[in-house]
C-alpha cells in the first residue's frame, strides 16, 4: 500500500505507535507499553490538545483570522500552538517559567513565537507569574485569544477523542492501567474518562512530584499551599487545581523525586533506545515504586509525553545531573563525565616560579603539572609554595625545576573514588587520569569532596 500524502503538516498529528518496554520493567510482573508521543510533529502529546483547543475556538468565535494565541507554557503546548499558528495563520506570544530548559525557548523562538520567560518562584496570582503574564497580555492586545489550557475543556476532550480510543484500538481492550504524569489535568482525565467507560476496572494513576499539591489534593480533598515548594522536575505537577481535573477518572496518586525522573529517563533512553523527556522517566520510577500492585496477566500503558532534545542541557548532561547530585558517582570516569572536560594548565620545568604563580592566580587553580617537552615531570601547588616562599623569600625567582615535587599520580577512569584517598591527602591534593584518547584531566580533593556530598 502506497504511503499516505498529507495536505499539511497538522493532519500527522496522533495515531501514534504502541511500543512494549523491556529493560527498564524487566522486573515487573505484567507488561507494558509507551504510547510513545514523540511521534507527533511537535514531538509532544501536547499537539493533540493545542490543535482541538484551537479548533473549538475558531468555532465558537473566541479568535478572528490574523488573531494573536497567547498562552503560558512550559514549551511543548506552545510548540503544538505554533504549529498550528503557522499553518492556519496567527501569531503566537507565549509566557514561560525560567526553569524550563533553554532547548524549549529556542524551539518556540525558531517557530516564530515570541517568548516570555517568567520566574518560578511565584504564586500564581502574583502579576509576575506566567499564568497572569498571559492572561494581562489578552487584554491589552486586540483580537488575541488566551488558550488557558489548564482550564480549558477542550484539553482533555481531544484526549477523550484520540488517546483514549487509540489505546483501546491498539490494545485490542486489552489494557488495564494507564499511568500518566500529570500537569493540566487534560490527557490522564480525557484518556482515563474514555476508557474506563470502556472498562471500569481499568486502573488510571497519576504521576505526581514534590513540590506539587495534587497528589493531596486528591487524596484529601484539600488545596495545601503547604505542599506547593520549587521542584526541578518539568512538564507536570501543579501549584494550583486546573479545571481539567474530574477525580473520577483517576484512581491513584503518585509522588516521584526529581533525582529518580531524571535517572530513569536517562535508563529509557539508553536501555530501551526510546529518547524521552523528564516526565517519561517520572512515570516509570512511579510505575515501578507501584510494582507490588501489578499482576502477570495486567497490561500497561504509560504515557511519553515528549523527547529527549527538549533536556539535552538538563537531564542528558553530565554536569547538570552531578551538580544536583542525581548522578551515581562510583569510579574516576563516573566524576570526570560530571566535571565535563576542563583545560589541563601546566608550566615548563624551565619556567620561573613567579610564571607559575601567575597561572594559578588567572585559572584559579591550585595544582599545576610541571612539564619537559611531553614528558610530565614534577608538579607544583599553592601550598607547597606558600611553604618555600616562608623559608626563602627570592623562590619567585628561581625555577620551577629547583622548587618542584613529585609529579602528580596517575589513575585509571576506572578506580573506585574510594580508592582515591590512598592518593590524595594533606601532601598531594590531586590526582590526574586520562581519556580514551590519552588527553590529561586532573581531579582535586575538591572535586572529590563535593561528589560525596552531593551523592
Amino acid at each position: 500500500m502506497p504511503a499516505r500524502v498529507y495536505d499539511n503538516i497538522l493532519q500527522t498529528i496522533g495515531n501514534t505507535p504502541l511500543v512494549r518496554l523491556n529493560r527498564v520493567v524487566a522486573d515487573l510482573p505484567c507488561t507494558v507499553y509507551a504510547k510513545v508521543e514523540t511521534f507527533n510533529p511537535g514531538n509532544s502529546i501536547k499537539d493533540r490538545m493545542a490543535l482541538k483547543m484551537l479548533e473549538v475556538a475558531e468555532k465558537e468565535g473566541k479568535i478572528k483570522p490574523g488573531g494573536t494565541i497567547i498562552e503560558g507554557t512550559s514549551g511543548n503546548t506552545g510548540m503544538g500552538l505554533a504549529l498550528a499558528a503557522i499553518i492556519k495563520g496567527y501569531k503566537c506570544i507565549f509566557a514561560t517559567t525560567d526553569k524550563q530548559s533553554k532547548e524549549k525557548v529556542d524551539i518556540l523562538k525558531a517557530h516564530g513565537a515570541e517568548v516570555i520567560v517568567c520566574p518560578t518562584n511565584v504564586d500564581p496570582e502574583d502579576p509576575r507569574s506566567y499564568y497572569q503574564v498571559a492572561r494581562r497580555l489578552q487584554t491589552e492586545i486586540p483580537n488575541s485569544w488566551y488558550v488557558n489550557q489548564y482550564d480549558n475543556l477542550a484539553n482533555r476532550l481531544a484526549h477523550y477523542e484520540q488517546t483514549g480510543p487509540e489505546i483501546w484500538e491498539q490494545t485490542e481492550g486489552k489494557v488495564t492501567h494507564l499511568v500518566v504524569a500529570s500537569g493540566t489535568g487534560g490527557t490522564v482525565v480525557g484518556t482515563g474518562k474514555f476508557l474506563k467507560e470502556k472498562n471500569p476496572n481499568v486502573q488510571v494513576w497519576a504521576i505526581d512530584t514534590y513540590g506539587s499539591l495534587l497528589k493531596k489534593w486528591f487524596d484529601t480533598g484539600e488545596l495545601d499551599m503547604g505542599e506547593v515548594h520549587p521542584y526541578i522536575s518539568e512538564g507536570f505537577g501543579e501549584d494550583f487545581l486546573p479545571e481539567n481535573y474530574d477525580r473520577n477518572a483517576i484512581d491513584h496518586f503518585e509522588k516521584v523525586t526529581d533525582k529518580d525522573g531524571a535517572v530513569m529517563a536517562r535508563r529509557i533512553t539508553r536501555e530501551e533506545g526510546i529518547f524521552v523527556g523528564y516526565s517519561a522517566g517520572s512515570v516509570i520510577a512511579g510505575l515501578r515504586q507501584m510494582k507490588d500492585k501489578l499482576k502477570k496477566d495486567d497490561v500497561v500503558v504509560v504515557i511519553f509525553h515528549d523527547h529527549g532534545s527538549r533536556y539535552v542541557a538538563k537531564v542528558y548532561n553530565d554536569e547538570w545531573m552531578l551538580d544536583r547530585g542525581f548522578l551515581e558517582v562510583d569510579t574516576v570516569g563516573d566524576l570526570m563525565n560530571g566535571l565535563g572536560r576542563r583545560r589541563l594548565v601546566t608550566i615548563d620545568q624551565d619556567a620561573k616560579v613567579m610564571d607559575a604563580l601567575d597561572l594559578m592566580k588567572k585559572y584559579d587553580i591550585e595544582h599545576v603539572p610541571v612539564m619537559h617537552g611531553v614528558e610530565m615531570t614534577g608538579s607544583i601547588s599553592q601550598g607547597s609554595l606558600f611553604k618555600k616562599l616562608i623559608e626563602q623569600a627570592d623562590v619567585r625567582d628561581m625555577l620551577v625545576a629547583d622548587v618542584m615535587d613529585k609529579p602528580l599520580p596517575v589513575v585509571s577512569r576506572d578506580t573506585p573514588l574510594e580508592r582515591l584517598t590512598s592518593y590524595i591527602n594533606k601532601d598531594n591534593g590531586a590526582v590526574l587520569t586520562r581519556d580514551d584518547s590519552g588527553q590529561y584531566s586532573i581531579l582535586t580533593k575538591y572535586d572529590i569532596l563535593n561528589a560525596f556530598s552531593k551523592g
